[in-house]
Parts: structure tokens; C-alpha cells; sequence
């Protein structure tokens, strides 16, 4: 499934979405290589990638469930507006491929307003869940 998210490499961070409702959920994976140009700086001796990042790919894939190409529905951007209750399991390393689940949970489409619960997995673990709001760039 195609999907433009304007946003470009090196800040892409969804190589495929694999599972798809529209304006229900998205499952997308991040293949996370040692290539990744966050690696030689977090951590060079431990190269992890950043918590901060791996929040990010999982609301590009919440900016997914919004789009709704196949129903006619939005095409405006979706920006990220805030995060709760993010919590970091386990570390992803090289090598992993990040599987991220984003769920809608409420949209208010008066106000733009999505909000949408996340978990990102390593081999079926848990390794990053939280919620997340995203607005609508016109709303």
C-alpha cells in the first residue's frame, strides 16, 4: 500500500504498512538497520535507536489511519500533537524490524483532533506504547 505522508527520507521512518483499516488502525513496519544515520551517535558503543524516534515512526503511522484514501476522506496533513503514558520496554537495536500497531480511539472532526493508542513490537514483545493526538493541519 502506497501512502505519502510528506515526509521525506532521512525523517521517514515507515518502510511498509502491512495492515490497513481506514480510519480505524494501521500496522506498518520499520526495518531498523545498523545503516540508520541515527546509530553512530545513540549510543556508538550500544548503537539503540532513540525512544524519541521510535514515538515518531508510530504517529507517521497514525498520520496513515487518517489519510482514509480508499473512503474519499482526508488528504490533509495530520501533525503530531501530543503524547501520554509513553512507556519504553525494550530496547531496538539493529537488526529488529519495529512492528507498529497505531488504533483511532476518538476523532473529534469538529476540531481536527485524532487520538489513538500505539504499541510497537520487536518478535511479538512490547517494546513502546503510549497515547498519542494528532490535528488536522487545516483543522
Amino acid at each position: 500500500m502506497d501512502f505519502d505522508l510528506h515526509v521525506r527520507f532521512p525523517f521517514l521512518l515507515v518502510d511498509r504498512v502491512i495492515e490497513y483499516k481506514a480510519g480505524e488502525y494501521a500496522v506498518a513496519i520499520k526495518n531498523v538497520t545498523i545503516n540508520d544515520n541515527f546509530f553512530p551517535g545513540h549510543f556508538p558503543e550500544r548503537p539503540i535507536m532513540p525512544g524519541v524516534l521510535m514515538v515518531e515512526a508510530m504517529a507517521q503511522v497514525g498520520g496513515i489511519v487518517m489519510l482514509q484514501p480508499e473512503v474519499g476522506g482526508s488528504q490533509d496533513n495530520f501533525f503530531f500533537a501530543g503524547v501520554d503514558k509513553v512507556r519504553f520496554r525494550k530496547p531496538v537495536i539493529a537488526g529488529d524490524t519495529l512492528v507498529m500497531r497505531m488504533t483511532l480511539t476518538k476523532y473529534q472532526k469538529r476540531f481536527g483532533l485524532a487520538k489513538m493508542e500505539g504499541k510497537a513490537y520487536v518478535g511479538g514483545d512490547v517494546v513502546c506504547e503510549g497515547e498519542f493526538l494528532l490535528i488536522s493541519a487545516t483543522g
